[in-house]
């Protein structure tokens, strides 16, 4: 359980993770809405927004924003199956990034179950471009994402970053990358009513004369690592992890969102597996 402000919309929620059946997936319950149904399972096909974050709805309406953080720290650690109970409109910040999910789940503990774990094969090259930007699905013996940024600013400009999707090297290298803007950006925002929750406490902040924030950056590549949280959230919303090589130049949730949605479309571009030398995991208590 966690409790915190979101990024955009400033309020304050309490998120409470737990198991849930094996094959069930990943869903999110809007425990605040009693009126209709407050299910809304977390599959690409239903992300309805992709500015300044990912947000997800079901047909009735229940929306929850901002799932990327939580579905990468899910997608890093092996969770397949989980009920996200939150309630309110929008994921908790917390810092920035997917460390304080990640921390919640390990002290907490996974638990391993005996159903062999299904993942999505990538079979052949899928490609997208939009608006200047690129996405790549490429065939692969694992689970790599690769993206490439270029901003131009002194304290990011042209910054690749590469890693095979598993815990020990997510929560090592990733996780604790946080998301980035620019002041003049979130003064704008401000000014609109949006990004209420935004500050140096959850986000690492560009101005003209560098990284605003005192502490400095956690990793000398820190914006192109959480660009690639960002896709590793964006993508589990797949259902399922994919075996394959996502390779974005430029990416976005936009363009992250608009790759999965091709490459799933595409029936003859992956298959469905068993990987055998894996279990799906749960949310439950270590020594459940």
């Amino acid at each position: 359980m966690c409790a915190g402000i979101g990024l955009h919309t400033g309020e304050r929620v309490r998120l409470v993770l737990k198991p849930a059946s094996t094959g069930a997936g990943i869903s999110f319950v809007r425990s605040d809405i009693t009126d209709r149904d407050n299910r809304i399972a977390a599959l690409a096909d239903n992300v309805t927004t992709v500015r300044l974050g990912t947000t997800i709805a079901n047909e009735a309406g229940a929306s929850v924003a901002t799932v990327e953080h939580l579905m990468a720290a899910l997608a890093g650690l092996g969770v397949d199956d989980a009920v996200v109970e939150i309630d309110g409109p929008e994921l908790p910040v917390m810092d920035g990034s997917s460390a304080p999910f990640v921390d919640l789940v390990n002290r907490v503990g996974l638990k391993q179950l005996a159903a062999p774990r299904r993942a999505i094969q990538v079979l052949k090259p899928v490609v997208v471009e939009s608006e200047g930007r690129r996405a790549s699905f490429l065939p692969a013996l694992s689970s790599m994402i690769e993206v490439e940024i270029n901003f131009e600013h002194s304290a990011v400009g042209n910054q690749t970053c590469v890693f095979e999707v598993t815990p020990e090297i997510f929560s090592a290298d990733i996780a604790a990358a946080r998301t980035f803007g620019f002041r003049k950006d979130l003064d704008a925002l401000l000014a609109a009513g949006l990004a209420r929750g935004g500050s140096m406490e959850n986000a690492v902040v560009l101005d003209d004369d560098g990284v605003a924030n005192p502490e400095g950056l956690r990793f000398d590549d820190e914006f192109a690592r959480h660009k690639a949280l960002d896709a590793l959230g964006d993508l589990y919303l797949a259902g399922a992890p994919i075996i394959g090589r996502y390779h974005a130049q430029r990416p976005g949730h936009a363009i992250n969102n608009l790759a999965l949605r091709a490459l799933l479309a595409d029936k003859s571009a992956w298959k469905m597996v068993t990987v055998r030398d894996a279990c799906q995991h749960d949310v439950a208590m270590a020594n459940s």
